[in-house]
């Protein structure tokens, strides 16, 4: 039973979307310079690499990435294969996956070729998911929805609605996923982001692999 692990390492070439707190890793303490041991300090923005956002990330006093349910990240998950040449995921692309009784989806588009030259820093041509197809999703009983670049909005959008559209219907949002390693089809997923109980809740980093079913 194979494992995939489909998540983002973290380091200080790890890109991070335009405005967000680049990553800081310094040594707190250090072995090598006579401390007991060695211990890492961490600085960065909670939607580093792969990331949960919960509904607080854009609506007020809605909740919180540690009262996130846990069934709903972790169990079946449909990676749905985007052609390369799309650089949107429409109302149409919903309909044609057909996605009868999926709880969780997971899109695999020409970003994630992004991940193999992290040199070229933050991409903005980014492959994103249109507002009608977020309420597309929302009315076909999608709970958790993932995609493998740093938003599910368009780069630079005003209003946010795809986010917002997801979000204020408890529909769970997994960015920045790395679907290279991983073919279309049925998985189990297993998604854990730290439970931080501080700040706004607004979302959490999260290791995140996706298991074959047989």
């Amino acid at each position: 039973m194979k494992i995939y692990d489909v998540s983002v390492p973290i380091n200080e070439k790890t890109p991070v979307y335009e405005g967000d707190p680049n990553v800081e890793i310094t040594t707190a303490h250090s072995i090598a310079k006579g401390d007991a041991a060695n211990v890492s300090r961490l600085c960065f923005g909670v939607h580093t690499a792969t990331h949960v956002d919960a509904p607080n990330h854009f609506i007020q006093g809605m909740r919180k990435v540690d009262a996130l349910p846990l069934e709903i990240l972790i169990g079946s998950a449909r990676v749905v294969e985007i052609d390369e040449n799309e650089m949107s995921i429409s109302a149409e692309h919903i309909k044609n996956a057909d996605l009868n009784g999926v709880e969780r989806v997971l899109f695999k588009t020409r970003n994630s070729a992004f991940w193999n030259d992290l040199s070229q820093g933050f991409r903005k041509d980014f492959t994103y998911i249109e507002a009608k197809a977020a309420r597309s999703l929302v009315d076909s009983g999608v709970k958790l929805v993932g995609i493998d670049y740093l938003s599910v909005e368009k780069f630079g959008a005003k209003d946010f609605t795809t986010h917002t559209t997801l979000l204020k219907n408890q529909v769970i949002i997994i960015e920045g996923l790395d679907l290279r390693e991983v073919s279309g089809g049925t998985f189990e997923l297993i998604c854990l982001p730290l439970k931080i109980a501080g700040g706004t809740g607004d979302g959490a980093p999260a290791r995140t692999v996706l298991r074959e079913l047989n």
